[in-house]
């Protein structure tokens, strides 16, 4: 007899979810969520639920939803295109000094982080006047965005050319890892940062309103779909498209950044361009599966056609991987894209102490105060048991381990 390596829900009447989370946390809140977007009738065969699954706003974290004539803005959320970049270096583990905090530092000082107002000034996650390595960068995603803009002025006024080769907050971050050799990879993790969330934001108050004009009732209010052939349908792919490419462009400025902080601390000529990956995990993509033209909703999920790279990183005190994927076509060939919380952010804040943070985040240079707590590892599903239960979806190329996790 086959076993799968998946579980199924399915409730009377709708589309069944295949799930790869055998031996990984599964909450009912999560699963009815699940359930909910099951009913949609425009999903395509099944939806396929990562082992990092965990409750999110409108859509489950961690699903894959693929459709026929229609999109749902809440499934892809608000950081369009948020994804991941690692690269590995010529430089081994010797070659680092015994303290990073003057690497830390550099980096901070380097890449904007996090989000402070200081009376009236600019946010310190921005940039105050980008540079001209900065506009530069800038210049392929202008014509596009000056698009978006005749027909939605709103999307203007945002931090865009001043949020681009910025890290953000939250759970994004700046990492030094050593693999399996003891070879030195800069991996990061951001996205379409304030005009990504502009985008997203007014896409699915856009969808709430045509679902009221429409009388259509749905599950979930956040399960309002924008359907294909209407006005709102192309303008969301386009800027959806758009926002990705921000994404992208954002984290390869930032890891030029990251790694000429590298270089100007450890005074160390080296290579970083021998092994490099650039992925999203929130995101659409036109693909074909089962024999249908379909649109795949990735959101908290990677892309793990056959051959193809990716990066699953753990919490700021785990291993993380860099895989290839299997394209397995169950999953629409997907992966999770890290570990999954297993804990929100207030409920982690209230149950682990600063002395249990640091404990967790020993040998790693980083911030161990009480404002990153809510992004300490055991809020986080164990990574070990997270590629375990997808090991028909990839297999792992390196694994790697933090020394230095910058957080926004």
């Amino acid at each position: 007899m086959t076993t799968t390596a998946y579980e199924v829900l399915y409730e009377q009447g709708q589309h069944p979810v295949k799930a790869w989370t055998r031996g990984v946390s599964f909450d009912d809140n999560s699963k009815q969520q699940l359930l909910n977007i099951a009913k949609m009738p425009f999903i395509h065969k099944w939806i396929a639920a990562m082992p990092d699954v965990h409750l999110g706003k409108g859509a489950t974290i961690g699903s894959v939803i693929p459709t026929i004539g229609a999109v749902i803005p809440a499934a892809v959320g608000v950081d369009l295109g948020c994804g991941m970049m690692a690269v590995k270096t010529s430089l081994t583990a010797e070659q680092l000094p015994d303290s990073l905090s003057a690497l830390r530092s550099e980096i901070e000082k380097r890449v904007p982080h996090g989000l402070v107002f200081n009376r009236g000034q600019r946010d310190t996650g921005s940039w105050g006047e980008p540079s001209e390595a900065i506009m530069q960068a800038w210049l392929p995603l202008n014509d596009g965005f000056e698009h978006l803009c005749e027909k939605y002025p709103r999307f203007k006024n945002t931090n865009n050319i001043k949020h681009l080769g910025t890290l953000g907050t939250g759970n994004h971050f700046i990492e030094v890892c050593l693999d399996e050799a003891n070879a030195v990879w800069v991996m990061l993790h951001s996205g379409s940062r304030g005009v990504g969330n502009r985008i997203g934001t007014h896409f699915i108050e856009l969808a709430k309103k045509d679902m009221e004009r429409w009388f259509i009732n749905l599950p979930d209010k956040d399960l309002a779909y924008i359907p294909e052939g209407t006005e709102h349908f192309k303008d969301y792919l386009e800027a959806v498209s758009w926002a990705q490419d921000f994404a992208m462009t954002n984290r390869v400025v930032m890891m030029n950044n990251t790694l000429q902080a590298l270089r100007d601390v450890l005074k160390i000529p080296f290579e970083a361009h021998l092994e490099a990956v650039n992925c999203h995990h929130n995101y659409v993509s036109r693909e074909h599966h089962y024999d249908k033209n379909v649109i795949v909703t990735r959101k908290g999920a990677v892309s793990a056609k056959l051959g193809e790279m990716g990066i699953i990183p753990g919490s700021m005190g785990a291993k993380s991987f860099i895989v290839r994927g299997l394209g397995n076509e169950e999953s629409f060939c997907s992966c999770s894209h890290g570990a999954g919380r297993v804990m929100s952010r207030t409920e982690a804040k209230k149950r682990v102490s600063l002395a249990e943070h640091i404990i967790a985040t020993a040998g790693v240079e980083c911030r161990k105060d009480e404002s990153v707590i809510d992004e300490t590892p055991s809020a986080y599903k164990p990574i070990e048991a997270v590629m375990a239960a997808q090991a028909d979806l990839v297999e792992i190329v390196h694994t790697l381990k933090q020394v230095l996790c910058v957080k926004g």
